[in-house]
This record gives structure tokens, C-alpha cells and sequence, in this order.
């Protein structure tokens, strides 16, 4: 049987990881912005399309765990 504590334990460590990890993906995503100045970067709207749609379709995976559902990983690769 579960302790109280050990919930308790287990919930702070998800808060503290969860916390970590969510404001990681900020900085990432601040930086993903940051290739959007057309004086430094050179890219299509069709690009702009493909990354997002990718980064959209890893969110509903990553939420999908959440609600237990299977996934797939992948990685994500925009061709030249």
C-alpha cells in the first residue's frame, strides 16, 4: 500500500522535473524564434508549414501519453 508521504514524494518530484522540462522547451521554442529574422535566415512559407505542422504533431504524441494513448517517436528533418 501507498503512504500518503510517498504520494506526496512522487508528486513533488513530477512538479519539479515537469516544471524543468516545460520551461526547457520555452527556451527552445524562444530560440526556434529566433531563425525567423529574414536578415539572418533564408526560408519558404512551405518550411514555416513543415516545422510547425511537426511540432504540432509531437505535441498531441506527448499529450497522448498523458491520456494513454500509444506513440511513436521521431525526429525531424526539413530537406534542403
Amino acid at each position: 500500500m501507498e503512504t500518503n508521504k510517498t504520494k506526496l514524494e512522487r508528486r513533488e518530484r513530477f512538479v519539479r522535473i515537469v516544471e524543468k522540462r516545460v520551461n526547457n522547451i520555452f527556451q527552445y521554442l524562444d530560440s526556434l524564434g529566433n531563425c525567423s529574422n529574414k536578415r539572418n535566415y533564408e526560408y519558404t512559407e512551405d518550411d514555416v508549414k513543415k516545422i510547425f505542422n511537426e511540432i504540432d504533431k509531437k505535441v498531441k504524441e506527448t499529450k497522448g501519453k498523458f491520456e494513454n494513448k500509444s506513440s511513436r517517436k521521431s525526429n525531424f528533418r526539413l530537406n534542403a
